[in-house]
């Protein structure tokens, strides 16, 4: 759908909240303002025929209550109880523009929250008797809520048991084996005192946790509510507070406007630098070093604010800027002396975002082989002239034709997506001309985007990597490459299962009344407006793509997709669209079974397998016992199993070059080379890699 023509359909469907907003106490403005667009925005442009029901209230309700409370450990059913009676009404309250649910669940969620931190540190300020043979039970759908403070606070007892023997159980073992070793430097501990020393680390744990719940604002629990209303509809479609889409447009560009600080929040109030990018302002001063606490921030010549106890989201945007500006650091160094530290705002490139490429052979450098990471779909929405991955896919391709490789590996294992447009540029990079996905947008025909037809770039052989958490722009491309048989798909049984498009609407941009603007900025929504499907009529929907050879992964038996989250949307199909499959030059039949044959009678792949199934069988056992020795030797009993399954992550014996180009590009940029080697260095001891190395060796001898 054409963006200003949406833009468009979007204004005047929000025209007569505009003219009849009215402003009332007993409901924030904003909030008010906020949930009148999102409930016209989902009405008027969700994929599914959105009703305002009571069905839709009670999906509404009950996801609220998980996000509030998933472990089940604040609530007690008479506080439930007393929410229900909103359970069927919150279509009623968006209607009438109230919120007495949201108002009624923020109070009682705050005073439970008061309670359960009085709680654990009464719990854990006095010893516990591991001795006692009693259960927990670690699977949340199996457990209720609590019928009185008596269980809560039980139910708080045995989670904070449960998570103090853990640290105990480590530390004994941990003792065990320095004492076995003879290890002079180890200072042995009593068994008590290894106990408290568990309980301390279990309540810094719980101070952290609550430090950071405490500081939410109401705001936090508003933006929560309404995304529980959107998440009714299906699990993609969500409100971006302002600060939560300008981190989604940093994800998704891979650049942002700032001094390349990553900055972490600790419990005593201070901010500390816990990273640095390198190349950025702060990596280049030379002065910031990782642990420095940040006490002031000042903007150029302005006052400097004491940032001590605000929010680290605060200190973000204090922090970031218009490239070109300074921002001045009050710092405190590890060593106790204070500094200003002036820096320059400037655009840091996030390079772990962007697609790479190395070359492969192995000690015969019969066949060479180029292989490419892409980590994501990136693209950059505010900047046409920004880096998109479609481009930089075409040059690496470039790049390996140039080197004259005997076939491609493009790997996609753990990509969850991205820009739809970049994925069908970049199947256009692969295949001559035809249609490489179908849109369907809630109404009317679906849209077929195709190959624009301008020139193959790479003809050559083609392997696709993928894996359980390969989604939705990742599964339109290896779906395209599977129905054209232009390549080979290989990985998990099947990927995600993500067949939805997202679209972003900003509600800034919305807004012409000038009585309204004094509530900007007022964020965005990101909602489902079209399923894909591929040429061959089928979604991916919940399904995925099914990998044509099965590589086995520890997750090929869990439950892992689209189809275990919150209401996703069903599975259904097209007619499919008019495309010629490719005629490859080889025989793929064949490769897939030499490929078989090989995984079949690989010792390590074999292990994988059968630790799939152990780790699916261990996933069903979720009542844990608390009885410290029961405990440790059913523990030890698992670690012994798992160390049948350990697979020694060698090097698998291939050889890693960078392309003539890459070599020429980095040889002034040691922090490029570096980090190049490093990443080639991790994929000496993919198996993976080596498989699908052997793949082409196949492919080029038949």
């Amino acid at each position: 759908m054409n963006t200003k023509f949406l833009y468009s359909l979007v204004a005047i469907m929000l025209f007569s909240i505009l003219l009849s907003f009215q402003i009332n106490d007993n409901f924030d403005p904003k909030n008010k303002l906020l949930l009148q667009f999102i409930s016209k925005t989902l009405e008027f442009n969700h994929y599914e025929n959105v009703k305002f029901d009571d069905e839709f209230s009670k999906k509404s309700f009950d996801l609220y209550i998980t996000k509030l409370d998933y472990f089940k450990r604040f609530f007690l059913q008479s506080d439930i109880d007393k929410m229900s009676q909103y359970r069927e009404k919150i279509d009623d309250e968006i209607k009438n523009e109230t919120d007495n649910f949201f108002e009624l669940s923020y109070q009682i969620f705050n005073e439970r929250l008061k309670i359960v931190e009085r709680y654990y540190k009464e719990i854990l300020s006095k010893p516990f008797d591991f001795q006692a043979n009693e259960n927990i039970e670690l699977e949340v759908k199996k457990n209720k809520f609590s019928t009185d403070t008596v269980q809560l606070f039980e139910i708080w007892r045995k989670s904070m048991k449960y998570e103090t023997m853990l640290k105990l159980s480590a530390a004994l073992q941990q003792q065990e084996d320095a004492l076995a070793m003879r290890d002079t430097s180890y200072k042995k501990k009593s068994f008590a005192e290894m106990e408290v020393d568990a309980r301390q680390k279990v309540k810094k744990t719980m101070d952290d946790w609550f430090h950071r719940v405490n500081k939410l604002s109401k705001q936090d629990r508003m933006n929560l509510y309404f995304n529980s209303l959107t998440g009714a509809l299906d699990p993609h479609t969500e409100y971006f507070p302002p600060e939560d889409k300008a981190n989604f447009d940093i994800s998704i560009s891979g650049k942002l406007e700032g001094i390349g600080a990553q900055l972490q929040e600790g419990t005593d109030g201070y901010i500390r630098i816990a990273g640095l990018v390198p190349g950025s302002p702060s990596w280049k001063n030379g002065k910031l070093k990782v642990g420095d606490i940040i006490l002031k921030v000042a903007q150029g010549a302005a006052e400097a604010v004491s940032i001590v106890d605000m929010r680290i989201d605060d200190v973000v945007k204090l922090v970031r800027g218009k490239k070109g500006t300074e921002v001045r650091l009050t710092i405190k160094k590890r060593e106790g002396e204070s500094e200003i530290v002036s820096l320059i705002r400037e655009e840091i490139i996030l390079q772990e975002t962007f697609a790479k490429s190395t070359i492969i052979q192995d000690a015969d450098k019969n066949t060479k082989v180029g292989y490419i990471y892409l980590p994501k779909f990136y693209t950059d929405f505010n900047d046409k002239n920004g880096r998109t991955c479609s481009k930089d896919i075409a040059a690496e391709v470039q790049k390996l034709k140039d080197e004259n490789v005997d076939g491609i590996v493009l790997d996609l294992r753990d990509n969850g997506g991205g820009s739809l447009q970049d994925v069908v540029e970049m199947v256009d990079l692969f295949i001559k001309s035809g249609p490489v996905v179908q849109v369907q947008p809630r109404k009317g025909f679906p849209q077929v985007m195709a190959s624009r037809d301008a020139g193959i770039l790479y003809e050559g052989a083609l392997v696709v990597m993928v894996n359980a958490f390969s989604a939705s722009a990742s599964e339109i491309f290896a779906a395209a490459i599977q129905d054209y048989k232009r390549g080979i798909i290989v990985g998990s049984p099947q990927t995600f299962g993500k067949g939805t498009v997202q679209r972003f609407i900003d509600f800034d941009e919305i807004i012409r009344d000038q009585k309204l603007s004094e509530f900007k900025p007022l964020g965005s929504i990101k909602i489902s407006m079209q399923k894909f499907y591929r040429i061959n009529g089928g979604a991916t929907q919940l399904k995925g793509v099914s990998s044509d050879i099965v590589l086995p992964d520890n997750y090929m038996f869990t439950d892992i997709g689209e189809r275990e989250l919150d209401n996703p949307m069903p599975w259904d199909q097209i007619s499919a669209a008019n495309y010629s499959e490719w005629k490859p030059s080889f025989d793929m039949e064949k490769v897939k079974k030499l490929s078989k044959k090989r995984i079949d009678g690989d010792k390590d792949f074999q292990l994988i397998a059968k630790n799939a199934k152990r780790l699916q069988k261990q996933k069903e056992a979720t009542s844990i016992t608390l009885n410290l020795e029961k405990f440790r030797k059913e523990e030890q009993k698992r670690k012994k199993e798992a160390k049948k399954f350990e697979v020694d992550k060698k090097e698998t014996g291939l050889i890693f070059e960078m392309s003539k180009a890459d070599a020429s590009r980095m040889q002034n940029d040691s922090t490029s080379l570096n980090r190049m080697k490093a990443w080639q260095t991790d994929l000496k001891k993919d198996m993976y890699v080596k498989e699908v190395f052997q793949m082409m060796k196949d492919i080029k001898k038949n």
